[in-house]
Parts: C-alpha cells; structure tokens; sequence
C-alpha cells in the first residue's frame, strides 16, 4: 500500500475517536444512529480495522460532516466560499453553512418590491431562530402577529403555522438557523468568577 494512503488511514481512528467524544457521544448511540456495531466502530477508532467508505459514509452523515474531513483529505483550490442565493417571490435565501445535516443558517432578504401579500402559514418538520439585522420583520406564528425590530430575536417549533414578511412594504434582513425536529442551538456559557 502507498505510504501516503496509509498514513490517511491510519489518522482516520483518532479522528473518528475525537470527534465522537467532542460530541460527547457514546459509542452505543453512534451504533443506534449507523447501523455499524459497537465492536466495529471501537475497532475502527483504534486502528485495528482499516475504513472504507462503507463505514465512513453513514458516520460522516451521523457527525454532520464532509466525507473529506473524516480522511483529512487536504484543502484544494479556491478557499472561499462561494454562496449561491436562491430568490424565489421577492425572497432572497443566501445559505451559510456548507455541512450535510446538523443546524443550518441562511440569510434572508425580504425586499420592498415584493407585493404586500395575505399570509400564507406553512408548517413542516423542525425548529427555527430568527435574529433581525435590518428593516421590520412581521412574523405571523399560529394565532400570533408579531413585529421584531432589528435585534430582536424568535424560536419556534415549525409545527407552528407560520409566515414572514416586511412591514409596510419595507424590505428586512434576517439570519435563521434550522434544525431539524428536536435539535436545539446549544449555548455554552462560561461560569462567573
């Protein structure tokens, strides 16, 4: 086997290993969410069974991350980030993040040409945040009808009928960050003293 290849291989198990423990995961519960066993996942983390992408794909799925973090693969090419916004009924959606799964952020930008609408509630599958950077946000939520101001931040579940839009036919910008059912943003804060 190539030196190269081998040495990707061989940095995969502490990479599994740190990963799973960052995310203070066991390795019963990492075998719930792959499918792959308990004696597998314990003998790839410590190099004793050599990955392929059979293992590799559903635990890359189960961290949240790219395939390429998992070997190491070195960063190639151009290191921006190239958004591509999705503008659909005078919405504009710019997503943030890159990872498959996990929370994901987008930025939204309702414009003042959009044609003052009757809102239309939706609900699907998972929870949101919104944080209000510029213009008046109308959030429509179940029965409620609210109005955040820039700063102003909401959650709910997305279960909740619910709709956006600019007040008075003012534009707004916006950050959301998306979950799917049951993930909740973790807030981690240092204790005083």
């Amino acid at each position: 086997m190539d030196d190269d290849l081998s040495r990707v291989l061989t940095a995969v198990g502490p990479r599994l290993r740190a990963l799973r423990q960052q995310r203070d995961t066991t390795l019963a519960d990492l075998s719930t969410a792959t499918g792959i066993s308990v004696s597998t996942l314990s003998r790839l983390e410590s190099g004793q069974r050599r990955p392929n992408l059979e293992l590799l794909l559903p635990l890359a799925r189960a961290h949240g991350v790219a395939l390429d973090d998992l070997v190491g693969a070195p960063v190639t090419g151009d290191p921006r980030v190239h958004l591509r916004p999705i503008t659909h009924h005078g919405m504009t959606m710019v997503p943030l993040t890159q990872r498959p799964g996990g929370l994901q952020a987008y930025k939204l930008v309702i414009s003042a040409s959009r044609r003052s609408q009757e809102p239309q509630l939706q609900t699907h599958e998972g929870y949101e945040w919104i944080y209000v950077l510029d213009g008046r946000l109308r959030l429509v939520l179940g029965d409620r009808d609210l109005v955040l101001s820039p700063g102003e931040a909401a959650e709910f579940d997305t279960r909740t009928p619910h709709w956006f839009g600019g007040v008075d036919g003012g534009s707004v910008e916006f950050l959301t960050l998306f979950g799917r059912q049951g993930e909740r943003a973790h807030v981690r804060v240092q204790p005083a003293g």
